[in-house]
């Protein structure tokens, strides 16, 4: 057991001080007072602990004695800076008090970002319905070499309308109720995103934002289930690695199709967004097939769609997912502290804001779904002046996206995440291979 887990051994030395919880010295309990240790997957720089060198050859078995050691903590700005070091991030936020509520926040917001500006919100459809039908045509001329740079910007492109439609949710689009009922819906229908369900069951994700179980975006995984069975922990293990990406796939079919998932009084409306869905299936794609064929059918929207899910997948990890970040039950929850403590600003090239409408100045629209996207700048500037010492803001890098796929997997009350081969190292194959293969730059 202890080959399995145990690549090499560690010692530390100096003055005692809290290890970060990622990356951080793994341990695995054998008999009492006896631990098998796996090494730290990245090491901090600058830190005063003295490391013994790692052994070069696999160990077949080692035991050590266990050196109990403090929790981890972010309690200072040392600590938060080696923490936003190992994970990827810019800053990471100090605690927010207990006794600041959601409405503090938000009354120190400007009353102008919250104004619906009807130019604006067309503006935004404008540059999504252009850059979309720039895809389509690069797809259509673009040797199949390029076909991979064509897809990307398509997918990209119509990420766009999801955020579109996401505004019109969240009655950020239009003064116009019926318009963005309206607009929401045709927004969705080329991804097949039914609008009303989506809009059900992400009303409940801002109300419940990092709380367990009532969460609807990414949760951790809990123990009980990971360990149910051997095939299911496969699946987990496997879909919160390699396929991780695209998982918002697997989210998409299971929360938005079955009518017994949403209350009687949303079924009606439910049951209109399915139609408008399933009318567009049975109509738009027999006409892609007829003029393009079924290999068109996957070019020019099969592969943006994939594009699509992409971005669902992994802006959405990015926002709410990091080894520093709890889900906390709810009778332990704190709606300020979730909404921003555990919100993550996240800097991407400048095409992908563009195309994709600011989705990930994702703080202030935790403060308030209810700000349009082309304000959120703007209320983002406001909250890094009255609250920025408590914000986690970064910029989009390797480091950040391997650390969320290779630490935050399974839940913990004390460490918030335990990955996949801490647990099931034999079984975590994915995972190695990911550690391996992601680059670990943070710039």
């Amino acid at each position: 057991m202890a080959s399995r887990i145990a690549d090499s051994l560690f010692a530390f030395t100096g003055p005692q001080q809290c290890l970060p919880r990622a990356p951080k010295l793994a341990s695995a309990r054998l008999s009492p007072g006896v631990y098998a240790v796996r090494p730290i997957d990245l090491l901090l720089k600058g830190t005063r602990r003295t490391f013994l060198v790692p052994a070069k050859k696999r160990i077949g078995c080692i035991k050590a004695v266990f050196v109990p050691v403090a929790p981890p903590s972010a309690d200072n700005a040392e600590d938060r800076e080696q923490l936003a070091e190992s994970y990827g991030f810019k800053q990471i936020g100090q605690d927010l008090p207990d006794n600041v509520t959601l409405k503090d926040i938000m009354d120190t917001l400007p009353k102008e970002v919250f104004e619906i500006d009807d130019v604006k919100a067309w503006k935004s459809v404008l540059i999504s319905v252009t850059s979309y039908a720039l895809g389509l045509f690069m797809i259509a001329k673009a040797p199949w070499y390029l076909l991979p740079l064509a897809w990307a910007w398509t997918g990209t492109a119509v990420t766009g309308f999801f955020v579109i439609g996401h505004d019109c949710a969240h009655k950020s689009f239009s003064k116009n109720k019926l318009v963005e009922d309206i607009v929401g819906t045709l927004a969705f229908l080329p991804l097949v995103y039914p609008y009303e369900p989506w809009r059900f069951k992400h009303d409940r994700h801002h109300a419940k934002t990092n709380m367990l179980v009532h969460d609807t975006a990414w949760q951790p995984v809990p123990p009980e289930e990971f360990d149910s069975s051997p095939v299911l922990r496969k699946a987990i293990i496997f879909g919160y690695g390699p396929i991780r990406p695209w998982l918002s796939i697997a989210h998409w079919v299971n929360w938005h199709f079955n009518l017994r998932k949403f209350r009687p009084s949303e079924v009606n409306r439910v049951k209109i967004s399915l139609a408008c869905v399933f009318a567009f299936m049975a109509v738009g794609w027999p006409l892609i097939i007829y003029k393009v064929g079924v290999l068109g059918w996957v070019k020019f929207w099969l592969m943006p769609w994939l594009g699509y899910h992409f971005w669902m997948s992994t802006f959405t990890m990015v926002h709410h997912t990091a080894p520093h970040i709890p889900f906390k039950p709810a009778d332990e929850w704190n709606a300020a502290q979730a909404q921003l403590n555990g919100t993550v600003h996240c800097d991407y090239p400048s095409w992908i804001e563009i195309l994709c409408h600011d989705i990930n100045v994702h703080i202030p629209h935790h403060i308030s779904p209810r700000i349009p996207s082309y304000n959120l700048r703007a209320a983002h500037q406001s909250i890094q002046e009255n609250w920025g010492k408590y914000t986690n803001l970064a910029t989009w890098n390797w480091r950040l996206m391997k650390t969320i796929m290779t630490v935050c997997h399974v839940y913990d009350k004390e460490e918030n995440y335990i990955p996949f081969d801490r647990l099931a190292p034999e079984e975590s194959q994915p995972i190695t291979f990911l550690k391996k293969a992601m680059p670990d730059y943070a710039a």
